[in-house]
């Protein structure tokens, strides 16, 4: 944690030792054609499984499982914890379960395989990284596994993609993607998206003065398939050199769609974050949704929700499908506090509203044409007031959506920042040092009010909130919702929460010890469905945020991955 003295300086991770790790992510089923592996659809249709990053192919985060309910939700008690030892960064994780065995990364790459009924180890994989991975930013961060074809696969520190044998955790092939000192320090934190016979990968580097991409990879072979550049070579975007500096990497899983072949999949803030003089334009591919073919990575649509980034406000949050009146849309949160709704096959503008109520970036976004109007950008060297903070409206925490009750429950937290923007040389930065182009910044409240944190369940067509809990300080955790009637969110404080999604009411509480940064999931095995949360508060934003909420100093950090279930 950074003491109030650090606030106008950027927090630079502790160097930790190299505790290798790598990772891993089982496998959907399989099926055949041609002689070769493809994803197989049954695992991702498994009520008992939890075999997706987002749980399912429409990244709801959403159980069908109904054995845990509102009426027997408080009989709910531990039933085996694990933990995996190193603490750096906490856990970020959102685990995987196919088939009875649970896969999962902590901190620095180390992957386990656990008996889902027991939390018994079956296997654990320890990744050796290059020395690059403790020099850089980014460090130590690892959100998930992906799993399919009898394979683990997970993105690596030192900028690798991993495949693991699904049975036995050893290493069947690895492929350098970023060289992570040459990127300035760009590597991969969350797992590849599946995506048929193809794995699709994003690194971080929004921040950080490289040119981001996104890359294709045969899952079987690991071979490199195709490359997508997010700097859009044109110079009305990127003026002179400035897209090679310009950043706009895909750090966080995408949304794969089957039937259109479509990987759904947005993208981070242009760099530097806030002096925007150097790269005039509206500087695509940056803080945009794009629709890819999974296949060869051709561009179907694409929708630039911030157009010349000046905020820190990118876009690679979750993409969540559903089905409204006949019409296929998407839902897309972004870091600016708004959520944009789309049609999906088209990428059609539906609606834009937003989800934070502190925001002042922007006057308002044009729901219908998405035009920014109004907008409130940096000034170089003189100080700017902006809201939401750097860190979004949220955090990548991923919501949920409940079918039934056609809501979308999202953290929240309302903080803002005082900027001065700069000029700042990226050739002259040490790797933990991100390409912000700011003299200084600080974090805080909104004027005259307080700092606030809060869970809402929202109507994802119009954001109009049906209830809302107040938390004394942001929610970092991934939301489930459940066919049991409930929806699990975990605070920093390290409360453990299940509420009844309808009303908003507590249900049950339990004390973990330490805060929730990673996903809550759902899954059955042995007869039993299970309720697992990966405790253990770390990574940046808990670096940044007790500027605005100080208790934040006080809270333990951990990392330990506890199972539920009612006797």
């Amino acid at each position: 944690m950074f003491s109030s003295s650090d606030h106008g300086k950027i927090p630079r991770p502790a160097r930790s030792r190299l505790t290798s790790t790598a990772i891993a992510t089982v496998l959907a089923l399989l099926s055949f054609s041609a002689g070769r592996a493809v994803l197989a659809a049954e695992g991702t249709n498994k009520p008992s499984d939890w075999p997706l990053y987002q749980g399912n192919e429409k990244s709801w985060r959403y159980s069908e499982l109904d054995q845990i309910n509102k009426s027997n939700v408080k009989r709910l008690k531990v039933a085996w914890i694990h933990q995996p030892g190193d603490i750096t960064g906490g856990l970020q994780a959102t685990p995987i379960v196919i088939d009875g065995v649970l896969y999962y990364i902590s901190a620095n790459n180390k992957v386990q395989a656990l008996d889902a009924t027991s939390g018994k180890e079956l296997w654990r994989y320890e990744t050796k990284l290059d020395p690059v991975a403790g020099e850089v930013f980014f460090a130590a961060s690892s959100r998930g596994v992906s799993v399919a074809g009898g394979k683990v696969f997970f993105g690596t520190l030192d900028g690798r993609v991993i495949a693991l044998d699904q049975k036995t955790g050893k290493e069947l092939w690895a492929t350098q993607l970023v060289d992570t000192r040459k990127k300035k320090g760009a590597n991969f934190t969350s797992p590849p998206t599946l995506a048929g016979t193809v794995l699709v990968a994003g690194s971080t580097g929004g921040d950080i003065g490289q040119r981001g991409a996104i890359y294709g990879i045969d899952l079987e072979t690991g071979k490199k398939l195709w490359e997508f550049d997010t700097i859009r070579n044109d110079p009305a975007s990127w003026p002179g050199n400035s897209g090679d500096t310009g950043g706009g990497s895909s750090w966080l899983p995408g949304t794969y769609e089957a039937e259109t072949d479509t990987v759904y999949i947005g993208t981070g803030n242009p760099a530097p974050d806030y002096y925007g003089e150097d790269r005039k334009g509206d500087n695509l591919y940056t803080s945009t949704l794009l629709a890819l073919e999974a296949k060869t990575g051709k561009l179907k649509w694409h929708h630039q929700e911030i157009p010349h980034d000046v905020w820190d406000f990118d876009s690679p949050y979750e993409s969540i499908l559903f089905e409204r009146d006949g019409k296929k849309l998407l839902l897309h949160p972004s870091k600016s506090g708004y959520a944009f709704l789309y049609e999906r096959n088209n990428g059609k503008l539906v609606n834009v509203w937003p989800y934070a109520e502190n925001i002042n970036f922007v006057e308002k976004i044009d729901p219908k044409t998405g035009e920014l109007i109004g907008r409130n950008e940096p000034v170089a060297n003189k100080e700017s007031y902006i809201c939401p903070t750097l860190l979004g409206g949220r955090s990548w925490n991923q919501g949920a959506f409940d079918p039934k009750t056609g809501l979308w429950y999202t953290n929240r937290f309302e903080a803002c920042n005082t900027v001065v923007a700069g000029k700042s040389d990226p050739e002259k930065l040490p790797l933990a040092q991100l390409y912000f182009g700011v003299d200084s910044f600080k974090i805080g409240p909104p004027r005259g009010k307080e700092a606030s944190a809060w869970l809402d369940a929202i109507d994802p067509m119009t954001g109009k909130k049906k209830w809302s809990v107040r938390y004394s300080m942001p929610g970092l955790g991934g939301v489930l919702a459940t066919a049991g009637g409930l929806v699990f969110n975990g605070e920093i404080t390290g409360v453990i929460n299940a509420y009844d999604a309808e009303k908003g009411d507590v249900l049950w509480s339990f004390y973990a010890g330490s805060g929730v940064r990673g996903g809550i999931i759902s899954y059955s095995a042995g007869g039993k469905q299970y309720i697992v949360v990966p405790t253990g508060l770390g990574s940046h934003a808990a670096d940044f945020l007790p500027a605005a909420f100080p208790d934040l100093r006080k809270v333990n950090g951990g990392s330990a991955l506890i199972a539920f279930t009612v006797d």
